[in-house]
């Protein structure tokens, strides 16, 4: 469809939520506040641990601390305008908006992507090259790491946010999602939008594929050298030192890949609503659980904190 001069460009578009489940509303909005409530204090409560105890202040725990704060961002992108549209009679948010709210959203999730790259090459260095991991994970190149993480993400998504901005929208305004997805914005233009498929197409297999191959690659070799310790209780230790980060990759990559392809199909059903919310709602609040409920160093520094708190109220 050919837009002229004369057509209106949608000024906001209705994000349908869950308001065609009337029946249940307050049930998912006490559900998803929950989630949301219990996703910031996980979060905020490990990023708080991680600054605070020197003992945490080790490349692993850095990247971990980077990532609680990508989850936090990433999470609040979504949820509160969701919250807020479940009792308003017009659930409705402006062009631009929707283009802030989808730019912050997939900035988070790219570098997030990268964020997990990078915490699998630290696995790879301190289980493959245990004597030389200080010197191979310096302070520099971890920031470095991060700094690259977040401009590769902050690129990625500016690329998306241009090409939205160049269509045209002027039919249905309805977005049968409860944020701002970029598949229903392509579906709803009404120019063509085919450089802004391709491009999205090449920044997933740019990000998706290439970070997947890198992160496989490392834990192959990590396998390797799990498999030439001789004692099971050294092979047991050595899995446990990666075994948080591979089930949050998993997580991470599965749902990925689940909702891509369902994006793909054009799937804009009440289920598709649903499963999106697991990679963007429980996976950020999971990411903290996953790693700090084996995590031995995690739970002493909780003692520790604890017990900073009762000498300190003891002294008062």
């Amino acid at each position: 469809m050919i837009v002229g001069r004369n057509i209106t460009q949608i000024t906001q578009f209705v994000l349908l939520g869950f308001a065609d489940f009337p029946q249940i509303i307050a049930l998912l909005f006490v559900m998803f506040l929950t989630l949301y409530i219990t996703a910031l204090t996980w979060n905020l409560s490990l990023l708080v641990l991680i600054r605070m105890d020197s003992h945490l202040h080790t490349p692993m725990y850095f990247f971990l601390s980077n990532l609680s704060f990508v989850d936090l961002c990433y999470i609040t992108s979504t949820v509160p305008k969701m919250l807020s549209n479940f009792f308003q009679e017009k659930q409705t948010i402006s062009f631009g908006g929707c283009i802030i709210q989808y730019f912050i959203f997939s900035t988070m999730a790219l570098t997030e992507c990268c964020l997990m790259t990078a915490m699998a090459y630290d696995r790879y260095a301190a289980i493959c090259k245990p004597l030389l991991y200080s010197s191979i994970m310096s302070p520099t190149l971890c920031a470095r790491m991060v700094m690259g993480s977040c401009t590769a993400g902050l690129l990625g998504s500016l690329s998306q946010m241009c090409a939205l901005l160049k269509l045209h929208f002027c039919g249905p305004n309805v977005i049968r999602h409860f944020f701002c997805d970029i598949s229903q914005l392509l579906n709803l233009s009404c120019t063509d939008t085919f450089f802004a498929q391709v491009l999205l197409a090449l920044l997933t297999m740019l990000f998706g594929l290439t970070n997947a191959l890198v992160i496989m690659t490392s834990y192959g070799f990590i396998v390797l050298s799990i498999m030439k310790i001789t004692s099971a209780k050294g092979r047991s230790k050595a899995f446990n030192t990666c075994a948080s980060h591979l089930t949050a990759v998993s997580f991470f990559y599965i749902s990925g890949i689940f909702v891509y392809l369902r994006s793909s199909s054009g799937g804009s059903s009440s289920f598709d609503r649903f499963t999106s919310v697991f990679y963007t709602v429980v996976i950020p609040m999971l990411n903290p659980l996953i790693y700090s409920l084996r995590n031995k160093e995690i739970k002493d520094s909780m003692k520790r904190m604890q017990k900073k708190t009762f000498c300190s109220q003891g002294y008062r």
